[in-house]
This record gives structure tokens, sequence and C-alpha cells, in this order.
């Protein structure tokens, strides 16, 4: 599944035919890395491969003033039908990434598990300063955002409280982990 392909077919499907940069503009608009995985550095190369499979086509050149000449696109029907492909695939797919914490943790070296406790606090602490700027940053940000956006971008804020709770209930169980991890290494 691409995020990207999906966000730059969906644009010029809804808007009508632009050109990459006012798709990067569109998408520095909507702030769309703060609520989804796409980076808007990669709009470009994105519409490069769209416009190679046939999904987006060159409509016309446009050039304004002293701006260099700019590819304007429009969305094919091949593209409009990869478009509600993707669109059925995201809302039905269940993606959940899995996060290098949990493998590092399960391998923790058993010489450094009375340092357990700073690793969890210390990663507690990132993540709750990025849940405060998450909540500055999506109030900040709102007059720019449907109401759909908006609360989309709460998705984000609950996973983060998810794993501060995840991460306090592995604190209250520090004890019996390292006692755990302790007797398993000492185990042949």
């Amino acid at each position: 599944m691409s995020s990207i392909r999906l966000y730059i077919l969906a644009a010029l499907a809804e808007r009508g035919p632009m050109h990459g940069h006012a798709l990067v503009g569109l998408a520095e608009e909507e702030h769309v890395d703060e609520w989804t995985d796409i980076s808007v550095g990669g709009v470009y190369g994105a519409v490069r491969r769209l416009a190679a499979e046939g999904a987006i086509e060159s409509v016309r050149v446009e050039r304004l003033g002293n701006y260099p000449e700019r590819q304007v696109y429009a969305i094919t029907e091949s593209g409009r039908a990869q478009l509600g492909e993707l669109r059925d695939q995201m809302l039905t797919e269940l993606v959940w990434r899995h996060d290098p914490f949990d493998l590092a943790l399960t391998r923790s070296d058993p010489a450094h598990l009375g340092e357990l406790e700073d690793v969890l606090r210390a990663r507690r602490s990132r993540i709750e300063r990025r849940l405060e700027e998450h909540v500055v940053r999506r109030a900040q940000i709102r007059r720019y955002l449907s109401e759909l956006e908006y609360l989309t971008l709460a998705h984000g804020e609950h996973r983060l409280r998810a794993e501060l709770s995840w991460l306090d209930e592995l604190l209250e169980h520090l004890d019996d982990i390292v006692r755990d991890e302790t007797a398993r290494k000492d185990t042949p």
C-alpha cells in the first residue's frame, strides 16, 4: 500500500489537474506529514512513477512569470481505478507496524537489566514530550483541517497514550520482569 499514491491520485481526482509543485503545496497546506506516513518531499518522485505507469498523464505545460516550466498532470481512467482499489484496500486492511523496541527489549543484555528502569523511563519521557507536542500542534493547525482530518490526527494521540499506558505497566512489573529474565538467562 502506498499512501502517497492515494494522496496524489485523490488530489487530482478531487481538485483537477495540477503540477508537482502545486501537489507539494497542497500537502504542506494540509499538513499531511503530521497525520499520515507521507513525506512531502516524496511527492515529485511519486508523480514521476505514476506518470510512467499511466495512472496520471501530462495534459499541458505551464509557465508563470520567471518560474520554470511545469508539467500539469491529470488522473487517467487507469488512475481512477487504482484510486478506488487503494481506497478500498486502505480502509479494509489493518496495518500495524512492529516497533523494533519490542525486539530489543526482549533481547536485553542480562548484565544490564539494572538499567532497564532508566531505559523505560527515558522512553516514556520522550513519548510524553511527543504527545504534548502533538496536542499543541494539532490545536495550532486546527483551522486548516477538516473535521475528519482533525479527528484522524487524534488517532496519533490515542496511540501515544496507549504506548504510555503500556510503559507504565512494564514499570509496574519491573521487579518481576528482572527476576524472570535473570532466571531465564541463568538457566542453561
